[in-house]
């Protein structure tokens, strides 16, 4: 599963800068796939659209932070939890119940996003 940051959000950042996938934005900022990794070219997001991975995307957020699903690996491969739910203060850091990937699906990602 992605992680999600809920309404609860009280903005203080401390997740952002934890992220070993450059996952997490701060809210209105619009991000890129390429954001903080190496990937260039076409790349595909989840259901298949085929974006530029530099091209810039509307935020999935406006209002606080914010995780893009397609780049969250759980901090698989890299650390033993995600590591933006362990420095948040206010746990709004929490699993997406509505993205379920399995340890390998998760991992085929972060192979993905670090070349």
């Amino acid at each position: 599963m992605a992680i999600i940051i809920t309404d609860e959000c009280i903005n203080c950042g401390a997740c952002e800068p934890e992220c070993p996938n450059n996952a997490i934005y701060e809210g209105g900022v619009e991000w890129a796939v390429a954001d903080g990794n190496t990937v260039k070219g076409a790349f595909v997001l989840e259901g298949g659209r085929v974006v530029d991975a530099r091209a810039k995307n509307a935020p999935v957020s406006d209002e606080f932070y914010y995780i893009v699903p397609d780049k969250c690996t759980e901090c698989v491969g890299f650390h033993e939890e995600p590591q933006c739910a362990a420095v948040c203060p206010v746990d709004c850091c929490v699993p997406d119940p509505d993205r379920p990937e399995t340890r390998e699906q998760l991992l085929s990602k972060k192979e993905n996003l670090h070349l």
